[in-house]
């Protein structure tokens, strides 16, 4: 064991306080990514946990979030897809907003507020059915008239399970409760595509939403999607449900106000890290610095008390890496328990770890300057 990782082991009070810093910092940027992704993918669960292999967007459509309403095919494309063998259901996404009112009891009051609805078929393995809808969820949705919404939002929209409402002056029913479905803007509704029609939401002219596709083998979902691509011929646009997932979030984490926040918390996280660790470093080396004269006293040059202090930085920062991808999952298990999910990705994580190592590097040099009171003649006092 290293000199080093020796003193940080038995002294680890003295740098528990860069610890604490590192691991703030790098769980603050992981957990607003997180959040802001988790947020999208919430909001969008409806798709991205539906039994979809395949989309068909437009031939210009990169994301179906903000696309400023591009997002419409022809009808006609529908019965073009399942020309391919290996394709088993289509259907078009379904989604628009309506006006709730709730229908209040006795001492409660009257709520009137803009929801996002999402249409879903609710027969057996449909394309369009989130996978973690139950029987129990889907067989409710089959009565006319049936919505479902998120337990989260229950107040917010002033209902119960079993309450009617209004819907767009349609009357309607909360018959299942929903988790993980919840939404930051809109409170989020969803209902059969036959409730959809009934309210006036579900279209059936000449144009239709992006398309979800179902296949025989979902192991061939790239094949079949080069496929589709191959006999387009500009009309449409064939994408994995990945690849749509993955472009919704890249569309949102590119917004100019996302972008200053997460920019800002990196920006702090790095202040933070750089100040704390540095000064509780350098602390923790004038504390041992009768240690280091000896050291000195002993023939070990400058030099090598300077690589000292550098492996100590690196150990502290390792320490700080491991605690913040604890913080971050302790964080992330709170948040899945309100119903939010925290989605960390890889190339976030990797760079929050190599973001700490480098801080923490970088505190170590700052405190390096400590060392030149460590001098030999010390001892005799």
């Amino acid at each position: 064991m290293s000199l080093a990782l020796a003193t940080l082991i038995y002294e680890w009070r003295r740098y528990l306080a860069a610890i604490i810093a590192l691991a703030f910092s790098g769980m603050m940027v992981l957990a607003f990514s997180g959040l802001f992704a988790g947020i999208i993918h919430a909001e969008l669960a409806t798709w991205e946990r539906s039994r979809a292999d395949l989309v068909i967007v437009s031939p210009n459509v990169k994301a179906i979030v903000n696309n400023g309403g591009g997002n419409g095919l022809p009808a006609r494309i529908k019965p073009l897809i399942y020309l391919n063998p290996e394709v088993t259901d289509v259907e078009p996404i379904s989604g628009d907003g309506a006006q709730w009112i709730n229908t209040p009891g006795p001492g409660q009051k009257r709520v009137q507020m803009w929801v996002q609805m999402f249409g879903v078929e609710p027969y057996a393995g449909s394309v369009t059915l989130p996978r973690d809808f139950t029987d129990a969820e889907r067989i409710g949705l089959m009565e006319p008239g049936a919505v479902a919404v998120d337990g989260s939002a229950l107040k917010q929209l002033g209902v119960k399970p079993g309450d009617e409402i209004s819907l767009n002056h349609h009357s309607a029913h909360v018959r299942v409760i929903l988790h993980g479905y919840q939404s930051p803007e809109q409170p989020l509704v969803v209902a059969s595509y036959a409730t959809m029609r009934l309210f006036g939401l579900q279209g059936d002219g000449l144009m239709t939403g992006p398309l979800m596709v179902s296949l025989k083998d979902p192991k061939r979902a790239t094949i079949v999607r080069d496929q589709l691509n191959a006999v387009a011929h500009g009309a449409y646009r064939a994408m994995t449900l990945k690849e749509l997932n993955q472009a919704n979030e890249a569309a949102i984490m590119g917004e100019q106000i996302i972008g200053l926040l997460l920019g800002f918390s990196v920006f702090l996280a790095a202040l933070i890290g750089i100040g704390v660790t540095s000064q509780t470093l350098r602390g923790a080396i004038l504390s041992n610095i009768r240690e280091f004269a000896s050291l000195r006293a002993l023939g070990i040059g400058m030099m090598s008390l300077r690589r000292i202090v550098m492996e100590l930085s690196f150990w502290v920062g390792i320490a700080g890496l491991f605690a913040a991808l604890l913080l971050t999952g302790l964080i992330g298990l709170a948040a899945s328990g309100i119903g939010l999910p925290l989605v960390i990705r890889p190339p976030i994580t990797i760079f929050v770890c190599a973001m700490m190592m480098v801080i923490a590097i970088i505190s170590g040099a700052m405190a390096m300057g400590i060392l030149k009171k460590s001098q030999p003649a010390d001892l005799l006092r």
